[in-house]
């Protein structure tokens, strides 16, 4: 007897409309949840002995670079002091690296150093991990009773690792890029939103030498007649598009997306095994760092001013009073020969004194080598027409107003160096917002005034992220991040990005 026959004693059966038949669409599939196949199918699968082989060479990379960074301070102090051979510094090493090279890959770990590559940090990560290995491997050392003469062997093998593990990293993903490049592979993403933001979102994706990530297409909120981005259908296709064009991920490039259509896209793509991510929003920002206020009948988040005090405030101007000492010293014999060149190439004063609004809206002198004419500022008004940012700011690739030497120090950023006695002085601090002129002051939105908490910086997102490159929002927006997420780790990772970005002179005009 069949299982479904069911007796309908003396009533009479109503007919059953037949089920009504779901759309492929909506048809979940086999969701990402699912049992795995058996252990030796899946070890066998190429994405997990590339996920493997990627932890294995990387531990393995960073693993030497420690202790090579620790043998070679050793071997270099050996050597000046005349009191050891290379044996007796490998001797040396393998006592010291053992503990150093297991907090190196736990705080690695720890970083998603290990992560996809398109989720794995760069340098300034390495950098801002390889401080916190240092300093808990000397809180350590000091805990465990030992003294040291000097600490040489900390700072020395602090430098000598940047050195081998950004090497031996750098080196790594140049040729693992390469290969996968060859091999023709990259993310293939779809773009979710409307239309002017995933044709941003789409232009920031492509930007680069060797973009990871293959834009297939948008499914788009609202219909739209033409764009750069092919539309591949309607947010009720998008399981047919995931499926049809093979995707690796989702990426939501929406700031207001609705709630209810979210839950069900990130359903719908998790039930496929696709990954979702979010192009994030100045209110994903905010959000990130609210604190919660209990007591409440609704559960309330509350969005705390981005100020400076207290304990921070102390460690931030310890940290720019350290770095800007140190940079004036160091740097003393550029300054010098800048200066003498600012004068010897035009008339006027070797330094500028820009008027700007500082912390609070409080206006500075800002000091710049001079890289204009003298009569500069009388001829700005003559010049807005050729204005080539947007926003509130003003910016030429060919100012006619600026000098042969001055040229040469916008290029490089050079006329900058003397606001490290704007920092000593307390106008600045090394790292935060740009001020800007009092022109560009003046046409600021009520909503960009949040830069204005804080006091401005030398350098700061702006810079390690495209500088003129990008439109104006972008740029503030890049401010409120650094505001909510700052750190003495976030201000070295800048500071160590903003060295090549001058280098290189990416936006820089």
């Amino acid at each position: 007897m069949s299982s479904s026959f069911r007796p309908t004693m003396h009533a009479v059966p109503e007919p059953v409309a037949p089920p009504a038949v779901r759309p492929v669409d909506e048809l979940p599939g086999r969701d990402a949840r699912a049992k795995r196949p058996p252990l030796l199918s899946f070890l066998l699968r190429w994405s997990t002995l590339r996920r493997c082989a990627r932890v294995v060479s990387l531990l393995a990379l960073d693993v030497a670079g420690v202790f090579l960074a620790i043998f070679t301070a050793l071997l270099l102090k050996n050597l000046l002091h005349g009191k050891g051979t290379t044996a007796i510094a490998f001797a040396q090493t393998r006592g010291f690296a053992p503990l150093a090279c297991l907090v190196t890959v736990l705080l690695f770990a720890r970083s998603n150093m290990y992560s996809d590559r398109g989720e794995r940090p760069g340098f300034a990560r390495i950098l801002a991990t390889l401080f916190q290995v240092t300093v808990l491997s000397l809180l350590f050392a000091l805990v465990n009773g030992r003294h040291y003469t000097s600490y040489y062997l900390f700072y020395g093998s602090f430098f000598f690792a940047l050195l081998y593990v950004g090497t031996f990293r750098a080196s790594y993903e140049e040729v693992t890029g390469a290969l996968l490049r060859a091999a023709g592979y990259r993310r293939r993403a779809v773009l979710v939103g409307s239309p002017g933001h995933v044709e941003a979102v789409a232009r920031a994706l492509a930007a680069g030498p060797a973009p990871s990530v293959e834009v297939v297409g948008s499914v788009l909120r609202t219909p739209r007649t033409a764009g750069a981005v092919v539309s591949l259908g309607t947010l009720t296709e998008i399981a047919r598009v995931m499926a049809a064009q093979r995707v690796d991920e989702v990426i939501i490039a929406d700031h207001d997306y609705p709630e209810q259509e979210l839950l069900e896209l990130v359903d719908r793509a998790h039930a496929k095994g696709v990954r979702v991510r979010i192009a994030p929003s100045t209110m994903g920002v905010l959000v990130h760092h609210a604190e919660f206020v209990p007591g409440q009948s609704v559960p309330l988040f509350e969005l705390r001013p981005p100020v400076f005090e207290g304990l921070d405030f102390a460690v931030k101007r310890t940290f720019d009073l350290f770095f800007a000492t140190l940079g004036l010293i160091v740097l003393s014999p550029l300054l010098a020969l800048i200066a003498l060149a600012t004068k010897a190439g035009s008339r006027g004063p070797v330094l500028y004194r820009s008027m700007r609004p500082g912390m609070g809206g409080v206006v500075f002198a800002c000091l710049k080598f001079r890289t204009m004419v003298d009569n500069a500022d009388e001829r700005q008004a003559d010049l807005e027409g050729s204005n080539e940012a947007t926003g509130a700011l003003f910016k030429m690739r060919e100012d006619p107003r600026l000098t042969r030497v001055g040229r040469v120090l916008r290029r490089f950023s050079l006329d900058e160096l003397p606001q490290l006695l704007n920092v000593l002085r307390g106008d600045m601090s090394l790292v935060g917002p740009r001020p800007l002129p009092q022109r560009d002051f003046d046409r600021l939105d009520s909503w960009h005034m949040k830069r204005y908490m804080v006091m401005p910086g030398m350098t700061g997102l702006w810079q390690v992220s495209g500088r003129a490159e990008l439109d104006f929002d972008d740029l503030v927006r890049l401010d409120f991040l650094y505001l909510e997420r700052w750190s003495v780790f976030l201000d070295l990772s800048i500071l160590a990005k903003t060295l090549p970005a001058v280098i290189w002179g990416r936006g820089a005009f």
